[in-house]
C-alpha cells in the first residue's frame, strides 16, 4: 500500500509523510529493543524468576527490576539508564495529543504534556530523530551486552 492510500483509509487530519514514517519507525525500534531487553533478561535469569509471558505482560516501566537483577547484575547500569531514558520518551510519544502548528503551515503535529510538571512540549522531527538514534545505541549495548 501507498502512503495515499493508507492515508484514504481515515478521515482524520494527519501529519505529513516523513513526520509519519518517523512516528512508524520510532514505534518500530522501541517494540524490537523492548523484545530485545526481555530476551536479554531471560538469558541472564540463572534463577529462573522470570518467564516470557510475565515478562511481557508488564509496561516496558516495569522491566526496571527484572533489568536490575539480570542485566545490571553482569554489566554495568547503562543499558538500564538508557532503556529508561527511552521509556520516558516513548511514553511522552505515546500519551501525546495532536495540534495544528500555524507556525508550520497548520501541519499536524504531535505535543506532549510532561505528567509531574504539566508543562508541555512539542514533538517535532528532531524529538523523533533523537529517539531513534537512542533506539540504535541502546540496541548496539544490547548486542554487546549479548556477545556479538
Amino acid at each position: 500500500m501507498k502512503i495515499n492510500e493508507i492515508r484514504n483509509i481515515t478521515r482524520q487530519a494527519l501529519p505529513e509523510n516523513d513526520y509519519l514514517i518517523l512516528l512508524g519507525i520510532s514505534l518500530c525500534v522501541f517494540n524490537s529493543n523492548n523484545s530485545f531487553i526481555i530476551e536479554n533478561i531471560l538469558i541472564k535469569d540463572e534463577q529462573k524468576d522470570y518467564n516470557w509471558h510475565d515478562l511481557f505482560d508488564l509496561t516496558s516501566g516495569q522491566l526496571s527490576k527484572a533489568i536490575e537483577r539480570t542485566i545490571t547484575k553482569n554489566s554495568n547500569e547503562n543499558i538500564a539508564i538508557l532503556f529508561s531514558e527511552i521509556v520516558e520518551k516513548r511514553n511522552r510519544i505515546i500519551h501525546s495529543f495532536q495540534y495544528t502548528d500555524p507556525e508550520q503551515n497548520n501541519e499536524q503535529k504531535l505535543a506532549t504534556k510532561h505528567r509531574r510538571t504539566h508543562v508541555q512540549e512539542k514533538i517535532e522531527r528532531d524529538y523523533l530523530n533523537e529517539f531513534i538514534i537512542m533506539n540504535e545505541n541502546l540496541s548496539s549495548l544490547l548486542h554487546e551486552f549479548r556477545g556479538y
